[in-house]
């Protein structure tokens, strides 16, 4: 890890920490709430130190498999469904036990695929997190195993835990397992096998170096190399380490040398920005005043439903607009935060305004800058 990386860490301010199945339970027989208690502690304590803490934790299956007496992973989706239903309500006791001792308020949160890849839900998980967040509460995400079908399920926590870091623009994801970190060959079965200490996210040659998943979860160091490279796509650099180590998240903080850092080559605007502007589909446009076009262009501000003049399409909360300054020219394209006929109804009028014209505020902006694109 170099200084810069070590510097980075000191100073990053949001974490995504994933906690996996492996880790989250004794050898299969129910959790493992020493553990729990002192990733909890830890967290507090980076809480003190202002960092805010997102936590994306497995586990529901496999204490609902020991406290249903199911010895093997069943392969049924609807036996899967059964035994999260039930070890969830374990784990999210637990988690809130734990941080209730610290005064700390904890808040479940279930997610499925869909959640993320539609741009309505994405917003809404997108400002419930952030909302959380500013509260001081730890968000303690889930897959939702309960409803979830093949189709649409994650598929591992790892891979949650990257999209997550996109969803809330993390600094850093912490990815705790069995593991040391990622090593050049299998461990197990080379004596020689050494450490990565650091290299690049997405880096395809490091994926020769994964294994395979282990029993009690459906993730494995691929899925952790996937979800750095997810995570990078927003800028956040990425440790896998080994979960029981003494007071891994605090040493992290600290800058020490543990697991292996995956860091990100993009910069989370640039890379946030190139995503939007690769999505071709506008559903409506609207058109500023030239007042809104100079502030977006050279200030790099969020639209205001007050800078737009005209509204054209049907489009939905989280669909791509287009922006049209007074010639009728596209000079921007962003996600916006209310639909057409809303933004028919408060363009013109200052951001205090909105309450009274809809009856409510999902977001001051029409349009985010970190959700707008200059074309």
């Amino acid at each position: 890890m170099t200084e810069n990386s070590r510097n980075k860490i000191r100073s990053s301010r949001c974490w995504v920490v994933k906690i996996g199945s492996a880790l989250l339970t004794n050898e299969g027989c129910g959790l493992n709430r020493e553990s729990i208690e002192r990733w909890i502690a830890q967290i507090m304590l980076l809480k003190g130190r202002g960092i805010d803490i997102v936590l994306v934790s497995s586990g529901a299956v496999a204490e609902g498999l020991t406290r249903l007496g199911m010895r093997r992973r069943p392969q049924a989706i609807h036996e899967l469904q059964a035994a999260a239903a039930v070890g969830q309500m374990g784990l999210i006791q637990t988690y809130e036990t734990g941080f209730q001792k610290y005064g700390a308020h904890t808040a479940q949160i279930l997610l499925t695929h869909e959640d993320i890849s539609d741009r309505k839900r994405y917003l809404n998980a997108r400002s419930t997190l952030r909302t959380l967040v500013d509260l001081k509460v730890v968000p303690v995400i889930n897959e939702n195993d309960t409803v979830a079908t093949e189709e649409i399920r994650f598929g591992d926590n790892d891979s949650l835990a990257g999209l997550v870091a996109n969803l809330i623009e993390a600094d850093l994801l912490v990815i705790l397992t069995d593991q040391p970190g990622l090593y050049d060959s299998d461990p197990g079965r080379n004596a020689k096998a050494k450490l990565i200490h650091a290299a690049r996210a997405g880096d395809p040659a490091l994926e020769d170096f994964a294994g395979q998943a282990g029993a009690l979860g459906r993730g494995g160091m691929l899925t952790k190399l996937r979800a750095a490279s997810t995570a990078a796509k927003s800028g956040t650099d990425t440790i896998i380490a080994h979960g029981l180590e003494e007071n891994v998240l605090v040493r992290i903080a600290d800058g020490e040398i543990i697991g292996t850092i995956l860091s990100a080559a993009e910069v989370p605007i640039t890379a946030r920005k190139q995503w939007l502007a690769g999505h071709n589909h506008v559903r409506g446009s609207v058109r500023l005043d030239q007042g809104a076009v100079r502030v977006l262009r050279e200030q790099g501000k969020s639209l205001l439903a007050v800078g737009v003049t005209a509204v054209e399409g049907s489009f939905k909360r989280g669909e791509i607009v287009g922006c049209f300054d007074p010639e009728g020219k596209e000079f921007a394209r962003g996600l916006v935060n209310y639909n057409s006929y809303e933004t028919r109804r408060i363009m013109g009028h200052g951001s205090d305004q909105i309450a009274a014209l809809l009856g409510y505020v999902a977001e001051p902006e029409l349009i985010h800058r970190d959700n707008l694109i200059l074309l």
